[in-house]
């Protein structure tokens, strides 16, 4: 039972590993789809991406 409750805390902390590595969205980020313009709008920072892909960077300016 140790070793599972091991494996299972190992295989989250991996997850949120991968998942840090591979976006650069923060809670901040959220995209709403503009399916009639073809685009994404970000609700927090007003920012666009055109296209019909999820995006996975923030584009909150700096």
């Amino acid at each position: 039972m140790p070793l599972l409750i091991l494996l299972l805390v190992t295989g989250v902390f991996a997850y949120f590993t991968y998942r840090r590595m591979t976006t650069t969205l923060t809670r901040d980020c959220r995209w709403r789809q503009e399916r009639a313009q073809g685009q994404w709008r970000c609700g927090n920072c007003d920012a666009v991406k055109p296209g019909l892909a999820e995006p996975r960077d923030c584009l909150r300016r700096r």
